[in-house]
């Protein structure tokens, strides 16, 4: 079983939310200088747990702002990241993670939390009721 890969692009993550009838988990990171997204990224992301429920609930966009010069996205990326974050991260926080259904719609929001895998997946499962 293979985990499915974090998509970039909002307009895919919304087609494949529908076609699958699920959320959107959208998360707002600095994967180069944020410690709360680097801590996530390591012990929620990563971790088998949430693979695998992810894999079978939710579908998975990512925003990545990194700062570093080395890790910088394309300009098509980043405008694509920058948008999303007019919409949805206004105050600029990271991390954010939102859960949204297919439409684009909100249904909750959470930042960087000292959970399990496990307890994150019941925080954002909780949002869809």
């Amino acid at each position: 079983m293979h985990a499915q890969k974090w998509l970039t692009d909002f307009s895919e993550a919304k087609k494949i939310a529908l076609e699958k009838n699920r959320n959107i988990i959208l998360v707002f990171a600095g994967s180069d200088w944020c410690a709360p997204c680097i801590k996530l990224e390591k012990k929620i992301w990563d971790s088998d747990i949430f693979k695998n429920y992810a894999n079978d609930h939710f579908v998975l966009l990512k925003a990545d702002f990194p700062r570093k010069k080395k890790n910088q996205l394309s300009k098509k990326l980043q405008e694509s990241n920058n948008k999303l974050a007019e919409r949805y991260n206004r105050n600029g926080h990271f991390p954010l993670i939102i859960v949204i259904n297919s439409e684009g719609k909100p249904l909750g929001t959470t930042g960087y939390k000292k959970l399990t895998p496990q307890g994150y997946i019941d925080l954002l499962t909780s949002f869809e009721k």
